[in-house]
């Protein structure tokens, strides 16, 4: 649950990937143009944390990759409908400018008039699928707003980032997650759409255990890690990753929206129990395989 008692942290940071760490793919970073991204961080300050870094997109990008991150797929949701098309320009005019070291997600709102052109623009533009965020957008994955956008993805072969898990929640938003996000809601999406690569973000943090027997069930669902491996949030949500289908799970940092050190999770993925290969696995192959890239 967010709130505005969750602490900031300033632990201490390193300049570069954690020693003996293969080499990293952030599946999880937001870039937005600069006033809305004022916006997210005003509300953040408000409603949630401190957000410890406040630069601007091009820096948030630049800075991971000088810190040793290899590849960064950069996200953004439209917050209302009517301004799809400019973040999607906005994002394609990133990418171009980093010179393929991003990769850049579309976003559109589900249920605006021409969502789907909207969308085989954005593809057309060069931009990887869609980043869609439940929390914020107000949608409900079984809606018949979705079919169109979820046809479209598969027909384009684009995959899907959908922050459909419960947590973090806010009184401040303008719908409870609780009602629209949950484990069963996305299994019929999964089923309907076989074919259609899904990423659910923070492990579907707090159905940790329905998300984790998803991907055991379907091989079009993918999770990413972003925050939950941080012990940062006072529910107590170390996961041991040991007991996941390890193709499945891609890391993700949430860069910039945190509360504490960039590299907090990556050190916590070092110092745990994690074969080489699960690294290795959870770190890049994984977003290769969810992305269709190559290095």
């Amino acid at each position: 649950m967010l709130t505005s008692e969750l602490p900031f942290l300033n632990d201490p940071e390193g300049a570069d990937l954690p020693s003996g760490l293969p080499r990293v793919i952030d599946a999880h970073v937001h870039i937005f143009p600069d006033k809305i991204f004022s916006a997210v961080r005003n509300w953040f300050d408000a409603h949630a944390w401190k957000i410890r870094y406040q630069e601007k997109s091009a820096d948030v990008i630049a800075f991971l990759l000088d810190h040793g991150v290899s590849r960064v797929v950069a996200l953004q949701y439209a917050h209302k409908p009517g301004i799809a098309r400019s973040l999607n320009q906005y994002m394609s005019d990133t990418c171009q400018a980093f010179q393929g070291r991003v990769l850049g997600m579309a976003t559109v709102f589900p249920g605006e008039k021409e969502g789907v052109a909207i969308l085989e623009q954005a593809f057309d533009e060069g931009l990887a699928g869609v980043k869609l965020h439940a929390h914020v957008q107000c949608f409900d994955m079984n809606q018949p707003e979705m079919t169109p956008l979820y046809r479209v993805c598969a027909r384009e072969n684009k995959p899907m980032i959908l922050h459909v898990g419960r947590e973090p929640k806010s009184d401040h938003y303008l719908c409870d997650p609780y009602e629209i996000c949950r484990a069963d809601k996305l299994e019929k999406v999964l089923k309907a759409y076989p074919t259609l690569k899904i990423c659910v973000p923070h492990l579907g943090f707090d159905e940790i255990d329905p998300y984790r027997a998803l991907i055991e069930k379907y091989d079009n669902l993918w999770l990413d890690t972003a925050m939950v491996l941080t012990d940062y949030f006072p529910q107590g949500n170390r996961v041991g990753l040991e007991t996941y289908r390890m193709d499945r799970i891609m890391y993700g940092s949430d860069f910039p929206n945190i509360p504490y050190a960039w590299d907090r999770e990556l050190l916590w993925l070092r110092n745990s129990s994690l074969s080489r290969e699960d690294l290795e696995q959870v770190l890049y192959k994984s977003a290769e395989t969810f992305f269709d890239l190559t290095l």
